[in-house]
């Protein structure tokens, strides 16, 4: 009987993920919790935090101040089932003013995705919440948002965020041009390639298989952009750092996402590469003792009341 809990208990362990997202105002955060939910099927449609006179907010900001003023000011846990996964979403304030409310909500996430305007680089908010997540080693992933405007390149947004928040950054996705040239992404972590459409707000599917760079269908699909794409990719093959996933779980190393939010795009190639890398829940630190995820008894991890 033992035996039959600890297996049924491990299962149900390992198929949990709980997660915070991090950032400076306006970078995204909020769109992004919302396209995870769309996702992960808790909501059909996403609201838009860009319409800030219109009846459809945020999931996520529930708050009459934060559908007013289009911002979020407090923390709020979304659940949603994702596969086999079940997630735990925990929303945080972007905005400086309520970062108290932030920093409680990181001392109760296993890991966190950290969203990166592409115009703008690493901002201040994010660099002290970075703090607070090297801390408690916490597994970073990071999502580089924005790509359909014109901002920063690829490789300038990498070094900024590697020498501002000294990590390892390894990009697992790769943009394929951006802001009015920006076509899709190139999932490097499944040699997939993920065509852009501007303006979906509904699930796109448009995931097309490239196991070869050199395939002449690339051309078809990309044109010039084509040789660009595979001068980039033998660029990183040699440059970029290879995904190490025992570096990640210890805080060391970043992976690397691309893609548009507001547009929906990239957001799932981060999602099914989440939840297969980021760790389960873990055992937590009392004032007398450690406390396993697996006891019988009955646990949680207060953060907020």
């Amino acid at each position: 009987m033992k035996d039959e809990f600890n297996q049924s208990t491990n299962s149900e362990i390992g198929r949990r993920r709980t997660f915070g997202i991090i950032s400076h105002p306006d970078a995204g955060k909020t769109t992004l919790t919302e396209k995870l939910l769309l996702f992960g099927g808790a909501i059909r449609m996403a609201g838009s935090v860009r319409a800030r006179k219109s009846s459809r907010h945020a999931t996520s900001d529930w708050m009459s101040i934060e559908q007013e003023r289009g911002i979020s000011v407090t923390s709020s846990v979304m659940k949603f089932n994702y596969g086999r996964f079940e997630i735990n979403l925990l929303d945080t304030p972007g905005h400086q003013d309520f970062s108290e409310d932030t920093y409680r909500v990181l001392s109760a996430v296993d890991s966190a995705v950290m969203v990166i305007d592409s115009v703008k680089g690493v901002e201040p908010q994010t660099r002290k919440l970075m703090e607070v997540c090297r801390m408690r080693n916490t597994p970073i992933l990071t999502f580089i948002n924005k790509l359909d405007r014109e901002g920063m390149s690829p490789l300038e947004i990498l070094s900024n965020i590697e020498e501002t928040l000294k990590i390892e950054c390894a990009p697992l996705s790769w943009p394929i041009g951006a802001g009015k040239r920006f076509r899709g992404t190139y999932d490097r972590y499944r040699n997939e390639l993920n065509l852009f459409k501007p303006g979906q707000e509904r699930l796109p599917d448009d995931t097309i298989t490239i196991h070869d760079l050199n395939d002449r269908h690339l051309d078809d699909l990309l044109g010039s952009q084509a040789a660009e794409l595979r001068e980039d990719a033998a660029l990183l093959e040699g440059a970029a750092n290879p995904f190490d996933l025992q570096k990640f779980l210890t805080g060391n190393q970043t992976p690397v996402f691309f893609g548009s939010a507001i547009n929906n795009f990239g957001v799932r190639e981060l999602l099914d590469t989440f939840v297969e890398i980021a760790p389960a829940p873990l055992p937590r630190p009392t004032t007398t003792r450690m406390v396993s995820p697996e006891e019988k008894s009955f646990s949680g991890f207060v953060f907020k009341i």
